[in-house]
């Protein structure tokens, strides 16, 4: 498999905790403060090589990016399968949640979208092979360590995929600014696959023709649209509210149905 890498303190602590195999690992000379014990003790439990290096040659090895004197070598990161993100919410016992970001090209919305879904549950990401941001070395670092713990499926076709999910009982939600329902109004219950679409185009358009139904972030300014990221984060947030109240309170917003 190909190799690739990790940049930053944060990134590479969480890939430790992960347990990701690391191949080798790059220390600017003379770290030794905050995380980087951490990071040392963790990597010297698993056995992991660690070698020290000049900051410039790291700077020169990763092209100038950013990297807080850390630098871990590791396998590419591989893309899961639709059906190991079902299994995920089965074995935990829970209504899946999925995250269907469709045309997040921006690597950094990806990543932050990545650490947003961590935070709220998400069982998974699916994204297209064309017109998205893959896993690449910036998605890692944004998404602060998030990647090791958010499962990313890459598909061919994304409307075959919906129809998968909507055949394995999932509700699709779709985004779109002149729904007729506001994220509030909506019931996001139940097992969902939320929809993003891309901040410039939004959901193409067979996408949004699969989409069970829409809904849309009210907005009070003169600037009609959202970051991606930002979209996402709002909407999941809102998802996780509806769920923990249809806990307390079943015969209130439960499963659209």
């Amino acid at each position: 498999m190909a190799e690739a890498r990790i940049l930053g303190r944060n990134p590479v602590l969480e890939a430790l905790k992960a347990g990701r195999p690391i191949h080798r690992l790059y220390l600017a000379r003379g770290a030794a403060h905050g995380s980087i014990r951490q990071i040392r003790a963790l990597a010297r439990e698993q056995g992991i090589p660690v070698q020290e290096v000049d900051r410039a040659w790291l700077d020169a090895m990763v092209q100038g990016a950013a990297h807080q004197g850390v630098v871990a070598v590791v396998a590419a990161r591989p893309y899961a399968t639709v059906e190991a993100i079902l299994a995920r919410a089965r074995e935990r016992g829970e209504e899946p949640l999925v995250l269907i970001l469709d045309g997040i090209e921006d690597p950094q919305n990806l990543g932050s979208l990545i650490r947003t879904a961590d935070a709220c549950g998400v069982h998974g990401i699916i994204v297209p092979e064309r017109r998205s941001a893959g896993l690449t070395e910036t998605v890692a670092k944004v998404s602060a360590g998030a990647i090791e713990y958010v499962p990313v499926a890459r598909v061919t076709n994304l409307v075959r995929t919906i129809g998968e999910l909507k055949a394995a009982g999932l509700w699709i939600c779709g985004t779109h600014q002149e729904a007729r329902e506001s994220c509030y109004e909506a019931r996001l219950t139940g097992p969902l696959g939320l929809v993003i679409g891309s901040e410039g185009k939004g959901m193409h358009r067979l996408v949004a023709e699969h989409c069970d139904f829409t809904v849309r972030i009210p907005m009070y300014g003169r600037i009609n649209s959202l970051n991606a990221a930002v979209a996402g984060g709002i909407l999941l947030y809102e998802i996780r509210r509806q769920r923990a109240l249809a806990q307390v309170d079943p015969a209130g917003k439960g499963a659209r149905g």
